[in-house]
């Protein structure tokens, strides 16, 4: 039996998660995008993972320079992650922010939860997809509620 794409995406969508923006850098180029498949991977030595289509400009970027950011986005970036998922606005999604950097150059989003700034250590080929895995170099911390998703739909914590 094979699984088709729409009955894989609605299962999926069954699994909550938080809102990242993946940011790159390659030179003066900086690009980003919404996540939800982001995570954790060790401790020892610190590093995360972020999965990313091979046809996104942001999946390119970080080939071309080796570095990210997965910047965890609050309850109140709801906004913002439209925007860095919208196709329409792709080339003015940094329009409007300040982004500072850290020690990779990699841009960090304003307000995020978290931000994990990270070299590239490992890319694994994963079907229409890259998981790249990368050291983290640098942690910005912020303040809020995490931005969930659920159902195909934003969410919040239930109190």
């Amino acid at each position: 039996m094979s699984v088709d794409a729409d009955a894989y995406r609605a299962a999926m969508s069954r699994w909550a998660t938080g809102v990242t923006i993946v940011t790159s850098r390659s030179g003066d180029t900086i690009h980003g995008m919404t996540v939800s498949d982001f995570c954790g991977v060790s401790l020892e030595p610190p590093l995360v993972a972020v999965c990313a289509d091979k046809t996104a400009n942001t999946h390119k970027l970080i080939e071309q320079g080796r570095v990210f950011a997965a910047n965890v986005l609050t309850a109140d970036q709801q906004a913002l992650s439209n925007k860095f998922a919208s196709k329409k606005e792709e080339f003015q999604r940094f329009d409007g922010l300040d982004c500072p950097t850290a020690v990779t150059g990699a841009p960090l989003i304003p307000g995020a939860l978290v931000s994990f700034d990270c070299r590239v250590v490992a890319a694994h080929d994963a079907g229409d997809h890259v998981i790249w895995v990368g050291r983290v170099e640098e942690i910005v911390s912020g303040e809020g509620e995490p931005l969930l998703y659920f159902g195909g739909a934003y969410a919040g914590l239930a109190g």
